[in-house]
């Protein structure tokens, strides 16, 4: 197989998920403007024209602005590609190491750090042009600053040693190199997972206990009617960035936390704070996250293969537009690329993803009040401005959570059942 048939299969897919990604963009974006002027029905006592019309207004310009840079980004990404921009760094690379591993290692900096660059303007736009606008944006320069500066610290530490440790793997244990790879990178996954909430999530952020009063006192009871033990209930300032609001669990075993956005706490009350905490100890309840890494697993371990096998067949690199095949530059194409050729699985993941959340709800009708989490849903379309109208293919598609008229129906007919 001739190094073209590569190219032309790769040029062929991105095409495929440039088209899909473009006519769902513009069916979202036709159905949104065209439900823009009136409240659905179920939320006309909860939502007003102005909220609903802001809630419009947002994701639509989101998707707009969203198309240039993904533009921006398709050009960048044929340059580092077919256009031989991974090539060019790998020998600049090349030039400054005597070592293969060191050779790697320069080269992932070098690309890390173009990849950080040129993601800037889009993360400046979004946070300082569109989040400004809509009146979500709580970030100042030197928070931004200061969360680079981080990020990209705790990227060299962490990263550094894993990326190592993969490439001795590559070079020094034969064949199978990349069952050793799989095993050493999931222990580093799991490794994280316990050690995020304590030493990694506080660089960014400040977590206070919760405080003493209602609302720790209904959770305290959930919590127990549930048999759900955890390590804490925390608050996060998440206002100190972001006017949205959420929660969510983090960590596994004794590291295991409850976390509240400061923001969601001011907009709910006690009952709607339950029913969202049961909302996600249903996820917990039904070993969702437990299955999500499992799936993750499996997903590394097919894409490890995958690369073990083409690591022995360079024609594919030559296609992609590395001419210098080595273990770094091999790693960093298909990382690249692989989400070109997966691209049709989305609709499957958002899909179970979506059952997954339906299975919660159904627990914390269970265990809380169906009505609160309605509410509270609403409540949080509202303050996050999340459409109330996507196009139904659109969601299908993309979506990890039903829309809101779906889930909301949903728990009615559950509310009913109580």
């Amino acid at each position: 197989m001739e190094a073209s048939f590569y190219t032309k299969l790769f040029l062929v897919a991105l095409f495929v998920k440039s088209l899909i990604e473009s006519l769902l963009d513009k069916r979202n974006m036709d159905h949104i403007n065209k439900h823009r002027n009136a409240v659905p029905d179920k939320f006309k006592e909860q939502i007003s024209l102005a909220d609903h019309q802001k809630a419009a207004d947002y994701s639509v310009e989101k998707i707009k602005v969203s198309q240039v840079f993904h533009l921006v980004d398709l050009v960048i990404f044929l340059a580092l590609t077919l256009m031989g921009g991974l090539e060019l760094i790998n020998q600049y690379a090349i030039g400054l190491a005597t070592s293969p591993i060191m050779t790697g290692l320069i080269f992932f900096g070098i690309l890390g750090l173009f990849s950080a660059v040129t993601s800037l303007p889009k993360s400046i736009y979004f946070t300082f042009v569109i989040e400004e606008k809509y009146e979500f944006n709580k970030t100042t320069w030197q928070t931004f600053l200061g969360d680079l500066a981080k990020a990209g610290l705790l990227t060299l530490i962490l990263g550094t040693p894993i990326a190592y440790t993969i490439l001795w793997i590559m070079g020094k244990l034969g064949a199978n190199w990349w069952i050793y790879a799989f095993i050493f990178l999931t222990a580093v996954q799991l490794l994280l997972v316990f050690i995020y909430p304590t030493f990694i999530a506080p660089i960014f952020n400040k977590f206070s206990p919760l405080e003493d009063g209602v609302v720790k006192n209904k959770i305290i009871e959930l919590l127990a009617r549930c048999g759900f033990k955890s390590s804490g209930l925390y608050v996060m300032d998440a206002s100190k960035r972001s006017g949205h609001g959420n929660a969510y669990f983090t960590g596994f075993g004794k590291s295991k936390r409850i976390v509240f956005f400061d923001t969601l706490l001011t907009s709910l009350d006690a009952d709607e704070v339950e029913a969202v905490l049961a909302h996600e100890l249903g996820h917990m309840k039904k070993k969702h996250v437990l299955k999500g890494m499992i799936k993750g697993i499996i997903f590394s371990f097919i894409g490890f293969a995958v690369l073990g096998y083409l690591r022995k067949n360079p024609i594919f690199f030559y296609g992609h537009g590395v001419q210098t095949v080595t273990d770094y530059t091999a790693l960093a194409l298909f990382s690249m690329v692989a989400g070109v050729y997966t691209f049709l699985l989305t609709p499957i993941s958002s899909y179970t993803s979506r059952k997954h959340e339906y299975e919660a709800d159904q627990f914390a009708s269970e265990n809380a009040q169906a009505a609160k989490l309605i509410t509270a849903l609403v409540k949080m379309y509202k303050d996050n401005a999340s459409s109330l109208t996507p196009d139904p293919l659109f969601s299908k598609f993309y979506f990890s959570h039903p829309p809101a008229l779906e889930r909301v129906s949903y728990l009615e007919k559950l509310q009913k059942k109580v």
